[in-house]
């Protein structure tokens, strides 16, 4: 493929076939143009990825049975300042081992020092310590943990097989954050915790042999993780209906009767999710699992990512937070559409 020069003097070309930068390799001096700059820090913080943190939040409130305020925005802000310190962490840790397999990185390319990496980590880790602390005492109380589940995974973890574990927790803590900063509480949102980080933990085992193939046992494993989750999350739809059904059977009057129409809409608002939830996924894992090379493995893992939108939006409706599910189920698209762009693996 023939490069071509930038306006600034850089070897532009297609996203994704070489360093953007006067020089390639560890030591190249970063381009100073500032589309190429931009776009190496979207890479680098894999911009498309931030549609499904929100999510988190959100569906922690709904588990509490309590509506999103001010302090759920808090939560989102901080989650979504950590989730970044974590993406620029781990390309700075990862800096030696990307220049071998990913040299097209923005680190080993030169378009971005590793010094920079590391201080933007320090500093969104800072700013969502302090937005947690904004939201209370309780929200801080979670984030700190998270805060270090993600630098020790960065750092050690993710090279252990504790890795795909830590991850998972670390989006369990994100989960817990909503529900902390929003009621001071986080024992209702346990059990949406552990379902959101199930499903993490599998996409990050998977994830594991992205870059050089390996065992289809991973995105097979991960395949029979998806078929249980969307069978636990849409059980509380069959219970919903049942609960409508007997409440208009019996004639129920008063406060009991005013949530049949919010069980009506719960029940088959999660059912639709906890389908697409579980499509989003189905046919990657399946082609990873028949053929895990690295771009069928990537593909499954993009899928994997993409697919926690409709699982955060299923455990939303399934405690009856139609509002905030609608809203999460609409950032799918949105976060697909710029995956096409920039990657999220």
């Amino acid at each position: 493929m023939t490069l071509r020069e930038s306006p600034c003097g850089c070897s532009g070309g297609a996203p994704g076939a070489g360093p953007e930068t006067t020089g390639a390799g560890p030591g190249a001096r970063p381009c100073t143009h500032r589309s190429h700059r931009s776009r190496a820090w979207a890479e680098l913080l894999r911009l498309p990825a931030l549609f499904s943190v929100p999510g988190d939040a959100l569906a922690g409130t709904a588990a509490t049975g309590s509506a999103p305020d001010s302090r759920t925005l808090l939560a989102i802000a901080s989650s979504l300042c950590l989730y970044e310190a974590g993406m620029a962490l781990n390309d700075w840790a990862d800096r030696d081992v990307d220049a071998v397999e990913r040299p097209h990185r923005p680190l080993p390319s030169g378009r971005i020092r590793p010094v920079a990496a590391l201080t933007a980590a320090c500093a969104l880790t800072g700013a969502g310590l302090a937005l947690a602390a904004r939201a209370g005492r309780p929200a801080l109380a979670v984030a700190a943990p998270l805060a270090a589940t993600v630098w020790a995974y960065d750092l050690g973890l993710k090279h252990t097989p504790a890795g795909p574990v830590a991850m998972g927790a670390a989006r369990g803590l994100d989960l817990l954050l909503g529900a902390a900063a929003t009621t001071g509480r986080t024992r209702k949102a346990l059990p949406s915790a552990a379902l959101l980080g199930t499903h993490t933990l599998a996409v990050t085992t998977v994830s594991r042999q992205e870059v050089q193939g390996g065992s289809p046992l991973p995105p097979l494993a991960a395949l029979a993780t998806t078929a249980l989750l969307t069978r636990l999350v849409t059980r509380r739809a069959d219970a919903l209906s049942r609960g409508a059904r007997q409440a208009t059977a019996t004639g129920l009057t008063g406060p009991r009767a005013a949530r049949r129409p919010g069980q009506d809409w719960a029940a088959p608002l999660t059912t639709v999710l906890g389908a697409a939830y579980a499509t989003t996924t189905a046919r990657p894992y399946v082609h990873a699992t028949l053929n895990p090379s690295p771009p069928l493995t990537q593909r499954a893992v993009g899928a994997g990512i993409r697919a926690t939108i409709p699982l955060q939006a299923t455990l939303c409706a399934r405690s009856r937070g139609t509002a905030s599910a609608l809203l999460i189920a609409a950032l799918a698209p949105l976060g697909a559409r710029f995956a096409k762009k920039v990657s999220v693996t």
